[in-house]
């Protein structure tokens, strides 16, 4: 495919001068000498606006855009606080340990300028040796680190190992990309901080804030949240900047041989393309892919390419590497060296590098699928044209719905305007795990009131768990060991799994639970720097996978179900023909198959049952809408069956959702690993006698929630008013991507579906059927209906499969079958309060529908069929016989 073919909009931003500022009148004569030496004469205008609010003693956040020496802005008033006192500390937090050990580098110039007996500074992180930890914390007065260090090192041992002096000098905070602190991770921040403050408060000092951030609607609001305190905001840009091109790129559609539109060929198909021809063009880039997976297909089918014929003249696979999590330290210290040096002409990355880590000076910026949000964009882009020289930057469009809404409508792109970045501080969970942490660093006292709001209710329930003590109005710490190190500051899951090659032992990468349940499940093809192995087996006990080495033509992809049940409510009412509520649910994640996709044509080779499914399973928030009884009564008419006898084909539901979710996102700056949307089960059934309500549920997909589903639900004017615009005006005729997620749904019926939610109209007369097209599928030996006469064989399959729970079904006396209620019959009480534990019932449950074909909305009960008579002579032997024992 011709690259310059695929351009659908192409937008060039002028060159910008500098606007420049004298040196501050109170700025150190050294400072200036330093500056002279280094060619720089003048300030940008916001450096020099920034220090004078430092000096003024205020926290400052600064939001220029990249490459315009926010260093620098920070660095100043930090360097003249400690050559005015050389007790003064600063800690320096960046969220990656990389951008940490990038931002020294810069620092060293000034290191050696001034001497190590006047200004010293250190990287403290988990890769850093004993005794260079013990440097730091005698004599470094700037501390570079990161969150987890903050969390885990500084504050459990506040009163120990020389951190005591360095919270007593502790001037100033300074944090590096604070749009990235979000969600999950920016919640912890807010709470690390929270403790940190009333740490310093017992050393008697009160550091000062100073923050850097990309382009956000909120900067202002997102460092009050996360920090505390008032902010002044600089936004004025005086850096100068090259011209730059931006241009993206729409992949072709795919055509049967009918000329019916199939979908659109990947970006990543179009990415492995452009890049062999960008190595052989002499450019200097980086690309950047949405996932870990993606990075490693890219780089595979890139390197394929650049060793084939057509690519001899100046092709070489050795030009590109891979970055991503997931590598060790030394492989990503050498991957920079490498590209900084020139030996690499360009990087496939995830979000890793989107921070300003320095890999040298780039002409070309190539993303891979839009990644997510409008400052993630901006910042990706901007690790190109970093000089003075002209860049050109690359977007590559994803068959995705947001990405096919840019298609439609690129200047909501380029119109300078930002998402809001949402932190939700007082989560529960967060809150509970940081006052834990806080008790245990200090005892905790009625006025941390002040900086935890749920101490109250926490209290109480620590004392009760025997985590606490009452000492005299406080309370002290009395549980295990260590609390800060209970839960992870950025997924929030503690779990940790290991892929280890089979023969050396060797252990390839770690990841937690949920990516490994969709990564390295058994059968699963897992790519690492280029090199395929296929998992062997996943042991959940040990928490260990092991694989071999892969030569295949394929990769994998996971596939399953999401089950929802409410918890509980806390707000709702109604709003024009649906009824909105806000409040706790759980959700059922189900990995129980994957698909095969070959490499280069991504065509699916088909699916494969896992033995035993994959289940996750947690609470969260949610708000969630009715949806109207005539929506569900035309959508459910037009539901076809797949191969495996499911009705989830034409499945218009699934058009609604993804309206609402890229409505939603638009609105709170959500990324795809944020929220989700999943309709009711019970939307599935063809039965119109059926009088459940059906309901679309917009939850976080965090473990207790974090804020997100809360601001939807105020939201939820604006965000249908968005979905019904963007179906609306989608210019394609049918349905596609961009408006309904899928070229095989009907955009009409979508569009009318949205309406609905607030006003009555007719169904659209005339819908569009999708074909019945031959598609590999896993087929179920069983039907739910047919299991009271089948059980016996369904209970050997599950007994062969080596399932747990095969063995205990085939004791069951009867089971009988009512509408979609099963019902199971035992013989003795213990039993049957034993399949009514939660966990053991949604076992059975997992069960019946990995080898059944069951209606989405199942009912499992449980009844005893009791011998009193059997029961009680049982029960007297028994205890007579334990009464010999005794004797």
């Amino acid at each position: 495919m011709e690259i310059q073919d695929l351009i659908i909009h192409r937008e060039r931003l002028a060159r910008r001068g500098a606007e420049y500022a004298a040196f501050p009148a109170g700025l150190q004569k050294e400072i200036k000498s330093f500056l002279g030496q280094s060619k720089i004469e003048k300030l940008y205008s916001h450096q020099a606006e920034m220090f004078e609010a430092a000096l003024r003693k205020e926290n400052v956040v600064i939001t220029t855009s990249t490459a315009s020496g926010k260093t620098l802005s920070f660095l100043l008033p930090v360097l003249q606080s400690v050559l005015d006192d050389p007790l003064t500390r600063a800690v320096f937090v960046y969220p990656t340990k990389a951008l940490a050990a990038d931002q020294f580098r810069a620092l060293k110039p000034w290191l050696e300028y001034f001497g190590e007996g006047r200004v010293s500074a250190g990287v403290y992180d988990g890769d850093t040796p004993p005794r260079e930890r013990s440097r730091i914390r005698k004599s470094a007065n700037i501390i570079l680190t990161n969150p987890e260090m903050l969390n885990g090192a500084f504050l459990p041992n506040h009163s120990k190992y020389g951190f005591d002096f360095i919270f007593t000098n502790l001037r100033y905070v300074v944090i590096d990309e604070l749009h990235s602190y979000r969600g999950a991770f920016g919640s912890h921040l807010a709470n690390i901080f929270r403790r940190l403050k009333r740490v310093c408060s017992y050393y008697g000092s009160s550091p000062q804030f100073l923050c850097s951030s990309a382009t956000i609607a909120n900067p202002t609001e997102l460092a009050e949240n996360i920090c505390g305190g008032k902010f002044t905001l600089i936004s004025r840009d005086g850096s100068p900047c090259p011209e730059k091109e931006y241009r993206i790129i729409q992949p072709p559609v795919i055509k049967g041989s009918n000329d019916k539109v199939y979908g659109r060929y990947s970006s990543t198909a179009v990415a492995t393309d452009l890049l062999p021809r960008l190595v052989e063009e002499n450019h200097h880039f980086i690309a950047f892919a949405r996932s870990r997976k993606s990075v490693e297909i890219i780089l595979k089918e890139s390197r394929d390419k650049l060793d084939s014929a057509g690519f001899l003249s100046q092709g070489d696979s050795r030009k590109i590497a891979g970055y991503r999590g997931g590598y060790t330290p030394l492989e990503r210290k050498e991957i920079e060296r490498k590209m900084i040096s020139g030996e690499l002409s360009g990087l496939v990355s995830t979000n890793a590098l989107e921070l300003g880590i320095d890999i040298g000076n780039l002409d070309t910026t190539v993303i891979v699928g839009y990644p997510g949000t409008r400052a993630s964009f901006w910042q990706q882009t901007g690790r190109a044209g970093r000089g003075q020289d002209a860049c050109v930057n690359y977007l590559i469009l994803e068959n995705q719905p947001f990405d096919q809404y840019i298609a439609i409508d690129p200047d909501w792109l380029f119109c300078q305007e930002s998402e809001n970045a949402i932190v939700d501080r007082d989560n529960l969970l967060i809150q509970l795990s940081h006052i834990r942490a806080a008790a245990a660093e200090m005892p905790l006292t009625m006025d941390d009131i002040a900086l935890f709001p749920a101490l109250g209710e926490v209290i109480p329930v620590l004392l009760k768990a025997e985590e606490l003590k009452s000492l005299g109005g406080k309370f002290a710490w009395s549980g295990p060991a260590f609390p800060a190190g209970d839960y992870s500051l950025r997924n929030m899951d503690q779990t940790r799994f290991k892929l280890i090659l089979e023969k050396e032992e060797r252990e390839i990468t770690e990841m937690d639970e949920s990516q490994a349940y969709h990564e390295i499940y058994p059968g699963a093809v897992y790519m690492h720097e280029g090199t395929s192995y296929e998992v062997l087996s996943l042991d959940l006990k040990s928490r260990t996978a092991r694989c071999i080495p892969f030569d295949g033509n394929f990769y994998t992809v996971p596939a399953g179900t999401k089950e929802t049940r409410v918890l509980q409510v806390f707000q709702e009412e109604p709003y024009g023909r649906t009824h909105i509520r806000f409040g706790d649910i759980n959700v059922n994640e189900l990995v129980s198959m994957f698909k095969k996709l070959q490499f280069h044509n991504h065509q699916n080779l088909g699916y494969v049952s896992l033995t035993v499914p994959l289940q996750k399973d947690y609470d969260t928030e949610s708000t969630w809408l009715e949806i109207p009884e005539n929506v569900v009564y035309v959508f459910r008419r037009l539901l076809q069956r797949n191969q495996s006898g499911e009705l989830v084909r034409n499945n218009h539901f699934d058009g609604l959702s993804n309206a609402i979710r890229n409505a939603a996102m638009m609105v709170t700056m959500a990324a795809r690993d944020d929220i989700d949307v999943v309709v009711s089960g019970n939307a599935l059934i063809p039965d119109d006698r059926d009088e459940a309500v059906v309901y679309m549920f917009i939850y976080d997909k965090y473990v207790g929630g974090l804020g997100y589903s809360e601001k939807i639900y105020d939201l939820i004017p604006k965000i249908l008013e968005n979905a019904v615009h963007m179906v609306k005006n989608c210019p394609c005729e049918d349905g596609c991507p961009a408006c309904v997620g899928d070229y095989t749904l009907d955009k009409k019926l979508v569009l009318w579906g949205l309406t609905n939610l607030l006003e009555k109209t007719a169904a659209p007369e005339s819908v569009k059927m999708v074909e019945e097209t031959e598609k590999p599928a896993v087929q179920k030996q069983f039907s739910f209906f047919s299991l009271p006469e089948n059980w016996e064989e369904f209970c050997d399959c599950v007994e062969k499969n080596g399932e747990a729970g095969g063995a205990f079904l085939k004791t069951v006396q009867r089971v009988d079958i009512k509408g979609h209620c099963l019902t199971i019959t035992v013989g003795n009480t213990f039993n049957e309060m034993w399949i009514k534990e939660p966990e053991n019932r949604k076992s059975i449950e997992n069960i019946l529908r990995y080898h059944a074909v069951c209606p989405a909305d199942m009912r499992l009960e449980v009844a005893a069929q009791i011998d009193e008579d059997r029961e009680k002579k049982t029960k007297a032997r028994l205890e007579r016989r334990f009464e010999d024992i005794v004797l």
